[in-house]
Formats: C-alpha cells, structure tokens, sequence
C-alpha cells in the first residue's frame, strides 16, 4: 500500500489539473453558445458544457476514457478502427526496432571499452547522431528505404526505432561495462583470467544493472521512434496513424486516445524489462 499511494496521489493531482484545464480552455465555447441561444450559464451548467463538448479544445478525461474503451473493449480487435488492433502494428515495428537497437548498442559498448580507436571516434559520433531531430531524420530514412527498394514499411520504422533506442543502451553498457574497479580488474589478472573471461566473469555480470536501466529507457523510446516513423509515411495502421488521421480528419478526441493508448502500451513494455531484470539480477544473485 505505501508504493501504491505516491503513484496514486500523483495521479490525483494529473486528474485534477486535466480537469482544470478542460473547463478553462473549453469555457468560451460554452459561452459563445448560449450567448447566440440568447441565455446565462450558471456555473454548474458552465461546467457540465465543458466536461461534454464534442470537438472540445481539450477532452476532459471521462470523455478520453470513454473513447478508450469504445475502441479497444467494443471494436473487434481486427477493426480497423481498434486500438488494439493499430497498437499491434506499432508494437511489431517497436520490438524489431529495439532488438535492432539493442544489438547495436551493446556491440558499439564492447568495441568502445576494448578499443581505444573506437572510444575515440565512434563515441562523440554517438553523440552527435542524437542531436539531430528525429523528425528530420524520418522522412530522410523513408526516402532512402524506398529507393533502394525496400517497400516493407517494417523495416523504415524498425530502423527509426533503433535510432532513437540504441543510445541510451550504448551508454549504459559502456558505463556498467567500465564500473569494476581497479582491485577487481587486478584479481582476474592474479587468476590468470583471459580477456574473454575477465569480459563473461566480471564486467558483463557488473553491466547487467546498467544495462537493463538503459534497455528501459531504450524501450520507450523505440516506441516513439516508431509512431514517429509511421507519421510521415500516410500510414494507414499503427497509433501514428491512428494520431494522423484523428488530427486531419476525425474528432480530437481520437488523438488523445491513441496518446493515452500509446502511454500505457510503454509502460507495460517498460514493466515487462523490470520483470526481467529482476528475475535475472535475482538468478545472479544481485539484490533488488
């Protein structure tokens, strides 16, 4: 109960301000209307018109709940207009972009901390990639997808997914691969242990917390990456799309579903890394 109640008050306090700011954008609106009908809201009446309105500036959250609902429990999830549905497509992009991510991170984060050459070049290089913005970059890796033939629109999204996902694991890796000290370092050479074995003995085991701590924050952001990479393509599925068409064509209510959609697929894709790093970090005996 004492985790449970921080996440709660937070999530009390979001409500409340959602709310706030649902009637005092929404306000005028209601205003307007009744001056052309010629009557007086009270403030009750005030109130209930900004909670209820069908193209509001800001939906309250009842209204993106109710929307929520209606589009993943009473839509059969091969309906196009499904949410679960859309967030399958964007889950698959997501996982392919991550491993793809993944895989590049870490085998930069061995090369960098057994290479000086690639500490010296490819690190600030890393660096500098994340400087550049996503949105640029998407369009750019569309294009050049579809140039060299690659008409599957996985793989685009997969690549912009593992751009944005392979850093935060570069950098964790690096920094748990580097965290035995020197005495640690000096007992595997007093062993007579390998480089191999100094790797698969000591600094992997030491990179696990790190490791898993970045693939959290890796995870997220290949989420991202994907509905961000499905945004200019005119996809048709995936919550980018389900974001796009909402914003040109539907009610804005439909872009906060597919935002909150979104946010609660990252998060339980963020709970899943937690429960692997704790069962793994438990199998190596590290307390959590």
């Amino acid at each position: 109960m004492k985790s449970v109640l921080p996440i709660l008050t937070v999530v009390a306090a979001i409500m409340a301000i959602w709310y706030a700011g649902a009637f005092a954008m929404n306000a005028k609106w209601a205003r307007d209307q009744a001056e052309r009908a010629g009557a007086e809201l009270t403030l009750p009446e005030l109130f209930a018109q900004t909670m209820n309105q069908d193209r509001a500036i800001l939906p309250a959250p009842h209204q993106v709940v109710a929307e929520l609902w209606d589009s993943t429990v009473n839509k059969r999830v091969t309906s196009k207009r499904s949410l679960v549905f859309h967030g399958w497509i964007t889950l698959h992009s997501t996982l392919w972009g991550f491993a793809l991510g993944a895989v590049v991170g870490m085998s930069l984060a061995i090369a960098i901390v057994y290479f000086r050459v690639m500490d010296m070049s490819v690190m600030p290089w890393a660096i500098i990639s994340q400087t550049i913005p996503i949105v640029a970059i998407a369009p750019m890796i569309i294009v050049v997808m579809s140039l060299i033939g690659v008409e599957e629109r996985l793989v685009p999204k997969a690549i912009i997914s593992a751009y944005l996902c392979y850093f935060p694991i570069l950098v964790g890796m690096v920094k748990g691969l580097r965290s035995p000290d020197s005495a640690q370092l000096d007992l595997m050479k007093t062993y007579s242990a390998s480089g191999f074995q100094s790797f698969w003995k000591l600094r992997l085991p030491s990179s696990m917390p790190y490791l898993f701590t970045s693939m959290k924050i890796g995870i997220a952001a290949a989420l991202v990456g994907t509905i961000v990479g499905e945004l200019p393509t005119g996809a048709l599925r995936g919550l980018g799309a389900r974001i796009l068409v909402g914003d040109q064509f539907g009610p804005p209510i439909r872009i906060w579903s597919a935002l909150i959609a979104a946010s609660i697929l990252a998060g339980a894709l963020v709970a899943i890394v937690g429960l692997i790093q704790r069962i793994t970090l438990k199998r190596m005996g590290m307390a959590q």
